[in-house]
């Protein structure tokens, strides 16, 4: 699963999530993408399976750009622990996601094959999502 290397500080605060992307909205390396339409958090765990199962569908035919890492940690308190003791030991890596934000891209493949394909990865996904063909002028 996907995680930083290494890290400034171990914990940070949960922040909002806000607004609409501004950044990362439009596709830049493959043909075919797949774009949030909700904002959420996605953990590393939601990304591999997607990941595989586009791998899978596509029998390593096509290339798979992943533009998301997730760089947050999320902690987690030891069951039935009293308040009081401080925050607790992270547990496991999120990406946030702002609304309009492309998430994964493909390219190699046809439009049926690749649409099918991030229809599967978006149903391992916490979020509505759209596909998104790339404009070529």
């Amino acid at each position: 699963m996907l995680q930083p290397k290494s890290y400034k500080y171990r914990k940070q605060h949960r922040g909002r999530l806000k607004g609409i992307a501004s950044k990362g909205t439009k596709i830049s390396f493959g043909e075919y993408g797949l774009k949030a339409q909700e904002s959420s958090w996605i953990t590393a765990r939601q990304i591999e399976a997607a990941r595989r199962v586009m791998t899978r569908y596509t029998r390593k035919g096509g290339k798979i750009w992943i533009r998301i890492f997730p760089d947050k940690p999320v902690t987690a308190r030891a069951a039935e622990t009293r308040m009081g003791k401080g925050k607790g030991n992270v547990d496991h890596y999120v990406s946030p996601v702002i609304k309009g934000k492309v998430l994964f891209e493909i390219s190699g493949i046809e439009k049926e094959e690749a649409k099918l394909a991030l229809n599967l990865a978006s149903d391992k996904l916490p979020i509505k999502t759209s596909f998104l063909e790339r404009k070529l002028f």
